[in-house]
């Protein structure tokens, strides 16, 4: 993994998050992942179908990401909204604790965010850490 991992463990850090994992736009691939995390399990597949320009199919069938079942909520990856984020909430898994999680994922080219919070974790607040930290990454780049 390279530079970025550095992102994912400060995304990490304040304890909002119980995964996260950043991705390329370009190559569609898994560029860095919290160790031990489902995230860590994301196939390119997954990915493409996260981030195709067919959106009915994600909006009808929901999306997987490492495995893990999710539905998507809101979808405003492509829009000309400026937000360029998915909200998306677990399914609940078959063997698994019953409680659901909110899982953010912003684009932030050339990469995009994925982050998993914690049970509790408000799916608005998921979304606003993963923006900003897009936010972030988008104004590094322009420097």
């Amino acid at each position: 993994m390279s530079g970025w991992q550095e992102y994912v463990r400060s995304l990490m850090r304040d304890g909002l998050c119980c995964d996260a994992a950043v991705i390329s736009m370009a190559h569609q691939q898994l560029l860095a992942a919290h160790p031990g995390g489902v995230l860590a399990n994301l196939t390119q597949l997954e990915i493409q179908a996260l981030l195709g320009k067919n959106r009915d199919i994600l909006l009808t069938k929901g999306a997987t990401l490492g495995g893990l079942r999710c539905l998507v909520i809101r979808d405003n990856l492509f829009t000309d909204t400026n937000n360029y984020t998915i909200d998306l909430q677990t399914k609940q898994q078959e063997n698994m604790d019953a409680c659901t999680c909110a899982v953010a994922i912003a684009l932030a080219s050339p990469v995009c965010l994925i982050l998993v919070g914690q049970k509790g974790i408000h799916g608005g607040m998921l979304n606003l850490k993963a923006f900003k930290m897009a936010r972030y990454i988008k104004n590094t780049m322009c420097q």
